[in-house]
């Protein structure tokens, strides 16, 4: 094991801190808590796995010489555990989905669709449900008068 504290610190301290990062990547990964998306967790697993290798390999394979400090080993797992958090926090603020509203009534002669029904008919048109005393004329092209039926012929006696 190449961890001395006495000797060495910076380096046992640095083995120390990229197995610790790299296991709380690797556990945020794995686990499935925040809503993160499966690319994220497949990226926090590839990370993580690549942290705790290189702290293991530096505590008990590495022979001496040179290594590499990685800054983005202590970087990267804080912006993780930030996203992991804000991730969870959004999911939760998130609404329910609302249930489908009922579809609104079949509109009146002169009544705009989904618009709310008129409180009073319109000039020539019966209350809803009322029979109507004569069928409605069509409505005419361009606001022109509805044509009037021919007047009756006068009786003389």
């Amino acid at each position: 094991m190449n961890l001395d504290f006495g000797a060495e610190p910076l380096f046992s301290w640095y083995v120390v801190l990229l197995f610790i990062s790299g296991a709380a990547m690797l556990i945020l990964g794995v686990i499935n808590a925040s809503g993160l998306s499966k690319g994220w967790r497949a990226f926090n697993v590839i990370a993580g796995l690549g942290f705790m290798g290189y702290g293991v390999y530096l505590g008990f394979i590495f022979q001496g010489g040179t290594y590499i400090v990685f800054f983005k080993a202590f970087i990267l797992p804080v912006m993780v555990i930030v996203n992991f958090f804000r991730s969870s926090s959004r999911r939760k603020a998130t609404p329910a989905p609302q249930p489908m509203a009922a579809p609104a009534p079949y509109p009146m002669a002169g009544q705009q669709p989904m618009a709310a029904p008129a409180p009073y008919p319109m000039a020539g048109q019966q209350p809803m449900g009322a029979p109507a005393p004569y069928p409605m004329a069509a409505p005419q092209p361009m606001g022109a008068p509805a044509p009037q039926p021919a007047p009756a012929p006068e009786r003389t006696v």
